[in-house]
């Protein structure tokens, strides 16, 4: 005789199974079309901000360095689908005696010739070491086509407004050579002067205007007296596939100049973005 199993007791069948699967699947294709477009815009937003935020901080650090560039240094060339934006950045700065006064004796700038290589540092002493460069009174008249010669206060050139310091005392600083544009900067009403780091020297930016690659500083590479993609030194890259649009208004003699970039960053996934950004530029010696 069978024994009869309680029905609590008994399994399911497979047309049981393959119904229950059936409707499962019903109801998470369901649920996909509802979450697939949230997901999307979630993916999308994660995408356009991590763009945002790589262009945010390349611009910046570009702002950053150019709001501490050495007035009148700042120069574009747009050549071979690359736009290069060139200038020389101050680590620090101070004023210098002019003349002698009633006060006390000392080295001054304002001697004439060949005696202004050793002068007195009025106040704190910048942070400025030996090997460091010295610029006094960069003004308007940029090197466009590298007569250094007739250009005394052009920083880029060898005998301008730039200097290597030989010697750091306690208040005052010695220069390897004399000043160049030494009859133009006296008399000066500001007296200032500005420290170019040894290391750094002279800044460049160089971002593809065409076909996207990477946006690279470069720097101690030197001075060149006409602008030219740099050669040497060391350099790192600041955004990955990106494209720029830059010009500069230098208005010098003036209070500031104006550098613009648009800056377009497109990603693996042909997501893309674009910032745009002004960066005044102090061109006042």
């Amino acid at each position: 005789m069978t024994k009869r199993i309680p029905r609590h007791l008994r399994g399911f069948t497979l047309i049981e199974a393959i119904t229950v699967i059936i409707i499962t699947g019903i109801i998470a294709s369901m649920v996909a079309v509802f979450i697939r477009s949230s997901l999307g815009s979630y993916l999308d937003t994660t995408r356009r901000a991590e763009l945002t935020d790589a262009a945010d901080i390349g611009l910046r650090e570009l702002a950053r360095e150019v709001h501490l560039a050495v007035p009148n240094s700042m120069r574009l060339l747009n050549t071979g689908g690359t736009a290069y934006i060139e200038f020389v950045p101050s680590k620090d700065g101070g004023r210098y005696r002019s003349e002698i006064d009633g006060s006390a004796s000392g080295n001054f700038m304002c001697t004439g010739g060949a005696t202004n290589a050793k002068f007195d540092v009025l106040g704190n002493m910048p942070a400025v070491a030996a090997g460091d460069n010295i610029v006094v009174f960069n003004d308007a008249s940029l090197n466009k086509g590298g007569a250094c010669g007739t250009l005394p206060d052009d920083v880029y050139c060898s005998t301008g407004s730039r200097a290597t310091v030989s010697a750091v005392g306690t208040n005052d600083l010695t220069l390897g050579t004399a000043l160049a544009n030494n009859t133009v900067i006296c008399p000066y009403a500001n007296d200032r002067f500005q420290v170019v780091d040894k290391n750094i020297r002279a800044v460049t930016y160089a971002c593809p205007t065409t076909v996207a690659g990477a946006v690279t500083r470069y720097w101690n590479y030197g001075y060149n007296a006409s602008q030219q993609a740099p050669t040497g030194g060391s350099s790192a890259t600041v955004v990955q596939n990106a494209t720029c649009s830059v010009s500069y208004t230098p208005n010098v003699l003036q209070r500031n100049g104006l550098l613009a970039i648009k800056l377009t960053i497109t990603d693996a996934s042909g997501e893309q973005i674009v910032a745009f950004r002004e960066i005044h530029v102090d061109n006042a010696p």
